[in-house]
């Protein structure tokens, strides 16, 4: 069976973003200790460059993780820290309508504040070749909520191989078990919750040239 792809994306571009991604390669890493070969295949992308992040943004993995900012003050966009570097839903979804080709993960992580929202989800369906879970947060989140929900689902997403499930499945399952184990572990209610998303009119169109 193939490995799964996770692919993580840092377009936060700080030190605590940083150390929030090397923390998601280290549970990648063990995850894969003890096999002869991985069972997690991951690609890291950390930049500035929109070509890149746009490019890294579009790899068909099973997992698209993002880390950044969310900001949604005029429309939805992934932020750095310093404001230097913003990659907005709708510039992304301009790209797909030039290549026709978008978002093609089975799950996307979109790891910053408050990007569960509506307005978030009406821009990604914009950015989609086919159905997702797209997990988002509901309010604005800190280190400690993205690390605690974060070992809980990569540990959830490959306690099976998942056969007889696409990838979106497998990642709505592992988005419920780390929710289950977020709550029993903080006594708070989780910030982090799954959708299924279906690409848009705008989407298809794209995809049809």
């Amino acid at each position: 069976m193939k490995n799964r792809l996770i692919t993580l994306v840092d377009l936060g571009l700080d030190s605590s973003f940083d150390a929030s991604m090397t923390f998601v390669q280290g549970i990648t890493s063990n995850i894969n200790a003890g096999w002869n070969r991985p069972v997690i295949d991951v690609n890291f992308v950390r930049t500035r460059d929109h070509e890149t992040a746009f490019s890294a943004l579009t790899t068909p993995s099973t997992v698209l993780h993002v880390m950044a900012h969310g900001d949604h003050s005029e429309e939805p966009s992934f932020l750095s820290t310093d404001g230097e570097t913003q990659v907005s839903l709708n510039a992304l979804a301009d790209w797909f309508v030039d290549r026709q080709w978008g978002i093609c993960s089975g799950v996307v992580i979109a790891d910053g504040c408050k990007t569960g929202i509506g307005k978030w989800q009406r821009a990604i369906r914009d950015c989609l070749q086919d159905d997702i879970t797209y997990i988002g947060t509901s309010t604005v989140i800190g280190w400690y909520e993205a690390t605690v929900f974060c070992s809980a689902f990569y540990g959830a997403l490959v306690r099976n191989r998942g056969r007889g499930k696409s990838p979106a499945e497998q990642g709505w399952d592992a988005a419920n078990r780390a929710i289950r184990a977020y709550e029993t572990l903080t006594d708070a209610r989780c910030p982090y919750k799954p959708v299924t998303l279906s690409p848009s009119r705008r989407a298809l169109r794209s995809l049809t040239g």
